[in-house]
């Protein structure tokens, strides 16, 4: 087998394509064949050691992927050789063979594409668990999306319209906003780096005839989530997904007080593990809503393995929309 192998967390240019022993599962464990691998933005965050899991050196990075099981271990017993699974184990996408945990693995159909399988899970099951969980997202309300093009924000933008709500997607070109209407989004915000917050405060105002949103879904962090919060409807929910932009903002509490708002924190992976008859009702929603059309991942393009470093530095740009996949 070949993988990608961090041997020191640096970042992306430390990383080596190497040949490897291919690896024999132990109990409770499957050797699959990769067919597919996305990128999420954790996976620039550990070769840099900036995420808050960091696996035991060396590794290899990818944490989500899809493909077919070659062996499986001691003990595993709802898994065969020649399944289709995907599966969001952290490391060890980035190659053509993994050993994962049988316990991790979704079975799929056969009619469930690899690309779309390996940029399945995270998107979606953090936005569901954000929107109808912890903001118990109900119909007629109004959802605030930021960073919406992306793949958390246009796995949010789907899951919001199939509970009913109004989506207004706030992203950062005119393309993206397409894109965000494409898929549902009833209005949009085009904002950049430049946009003054208050000029972002009086478009989210003018949507909202001054309400201001119910939720406020965040993946995004940095210097708009102030405005944003400022202007959330009376007992509004922001929900703090991540910081893809970098900085993790200082959040005035008065705020959360004069609206009798609530901040939500978001942690899906935490969820899966503590919750876990939960997660699991909750992805098997999620696979019956693809299978009947209703949700479907943004897939921005898709790359050969060996261009990792290539689509690191396309994920860098900020210019991906929805998911960007590795193939073998």
């Amino acid at each position: 087998m070949h993988a990608w192998l961090c041997e020191d967390p640096v970042g992306v240019s430390a990383l080596q394509w190497k040949e490897l022993p291919t690896p024999t599962p132990g109990a409770g464990q499957v050797l699959i064949e990769i067919k597919a691998a996305s990128l999420n933005f954790p996976d620039l965050l550990i070769v840099q050691n900036k995420y808050q899991f960091k696996p035991p050196l060396p590794f290899v990075p990818g944490a989500e992927y899809a493909g077919v099981i070659q062996a499986v271990g001691e003990g595993v017993s709802h898994l065969k050789v020649g399944q289709h699974v995907a599966c969001l184990s952290g490391t060890g996408g980035f190659g053509t063979h993994t050993l994962a945990p049988a316990a991790l693995c979704m079975p799929l159909p056969d009619s469930f594409p690899f690309v779309d399988a390996a940029a399945f899970i995270m998107i979606y099951a953090t936005s569901h668990h954000a929107l109808m969980d912890r903001a118990q997202l109900k119909a007629g309300e109004t959802v605030l999306i930021l960073g919406a093009a992306g793949g958390v924000g246009t796995a949010a933008i789907q899951i919001a319209k199939q509970a009913g709500a109004r989506v207004i997607a706030a992203t950062s070109s005119d393309e993206k906003c397409a894109l965000c209407k494409s898929i549902g989004a009833d209005d949009i915000i085009n904002y950049s780096r430049d946009t003054p917050p208050k000029e972002f405060r009086e478009a989210i105002k003018s949507l909202t005839q001054g309400k201001g949103p119910d939720v406020i879904y965040d993946p995004v962090g940095g210097d708009f989530a102030e405005p944003a919060l400022r202007s959330i409807a009376w007992r509004g929910r922001y929900l703090v997904v991540g910081f893809a932009s970098g900085p993790i903002p200082t959040l005035p509490l008065n705020l959360a007080l004069l609206k009798g708002a609530s901040i939500v924190g978001v942690f899906w992976g935490d969820f899966s593990r503590r919750e876990p008859i939960a997660q699991g009702a909750m992805m098997q929603e999620l696979a019956q809503w693809y299978a009947q059309g209703k949700i479907k991942p943004v897939i921005d393009q898709t790359m050969p393995m060996s261009e990792l470093k290539a689509a690191y530095a396309h994920m860098g740009s900020r210019n991906v929309k929805g998911k960007l996949v590795l193939v073998n």
